[in-house]
């Protein structure tokens, strides 16, 4: 015997399924929908100029983000905030190069 089954039941746990899920990504972090305030000034950072013969004082504590490099950019990352990174940039906005590794070039 063939019975029909009523596709409403299924149709819903599917749907409530994938906003929980959803939920639970955003609630632990994993999941951020951006905004166009999010893309503000994270921290502020000032060059120490190093001359021959002064010393530079340094605070023992570290910062609270890491850098890397990638792609030839520097990339902060925020050690406190799961996920937070931002691209470190000059006055004008122009992306802070890593020494040593080739910069990207533009594909014409």
């Amino acid at each position: 015997m063939s019975a029909e089954r009523n596709a409403i039941p299924l149709i819903l746990t599917a749907i409530a399924s994938v906003i929980v899920t959803v939920g639970s990504l955003w609630y632990y972090g994993y999941l951020h929908f951006a905004k166009p305030e999010d893309a503000r000034l994270l921290a502020e950072f000032t060059m120490l100029k190093t001359v021959p013969g002064e010393d530079v004082k340094l605070s023992l504590e570290p910062a609270r983000q890491v850098a890397m490099c990638i792609d030839g950019v520097l990339v902060l990352f925020d050690t406190q905030q799961k996920g937070l990174s931002g691209v470190l940039v000059d006055d004008r906005k122009k992306a802070v190069r890593c020494a040593g590794q080739e910069t990207p070039q533009e594909i014409k």
